[in-house]
């Protein structure tokens, strides 16, 4: 897939501040095609990486002393700061995710987790979406018995337009496996909400 077009983009800004009355000649006006393309390149580079790649490193949970397989009952990751666009404005949404998953026979690297969420977040999204993509990620690439992606965000579309709603957030739960069944989520998120004293 192509990278970002900015030039493409740089052109298009123009043409809005023309559609809106101003003039993007005018200083402080001259450089914004060019920011809002640079800007834009950050938010979507998501786009072009397949989020697969940063699970391609997994290890082998391997064996304990007495030569029975390794288990590991639970990997949780709290407190992912997060942003995306929403495709509906292209208005930015920023939150925290939580990613929990039941290892089946293999582990990836604690910062491989982050990876996946920033690589799908970099794209035009839903909330909705996104917490399903990152699951169906990490059911793909790991192979979990379970997986749980819990995303609390405040999306800019409903803090500073329409309902204008500033202290309201959206949560969005996504489950796979044995992390779908009640009493298994109850408990992660349980673990998620949990605060050391």
């Amino acid at each position: 897939m192509a990278e970002v077009d900015t030039a493409r983009i740089e052109r298009a800004v123009r043409e809005i501040l023309l559609a809106i009355g101003e003039d993007p000649t005018r200083p402080g006006l001259e450089r914004t095609p060019q920011r809002v393309a640079e800007a834009y390149a950050e938010f979507f580079w998501g786009l072009h990486v397949d989020p697969l790649t940063h699970l391609a490193d997994s290890v082998p949970i391997g064996s304990s002393e007495q030569g029975v397989p390794a288990t590991s009952d639970a990997v949780v990751l709290r407190d992912l700061a997060f942003r995306s666009v929403c495709e509906h404005h292209l208005l930015p949404f920023v939150g925290t995710a939580h990613v929990a998953y039941l290892p089946g026979d293999r582990v990836v690297g604690l910062g491989r987790i982050p990876a996946v969420v920033d690589t799908l977040a970099a794209r035009p999204q839903l909330q909705e979406r996104l917490a399903e993509e990152i699951a169906d990620a990490l059911e793909t690439g790991l192979e979990p018995k379970g997986v749980l992606v819990v995303l609390d965000a405040q999306h800019r579309c409903v803090t500073t337009r329409g309902a204008r709603q500033e202290r309201s957030s959206t949560i969005t739960i996504a489950s796979r496996g044995a992390l779908a069944e009640p009493a298994a989520r109850a408990e992660i998120i349980h673990l998620i909400g949990a605060r050391h004293d």
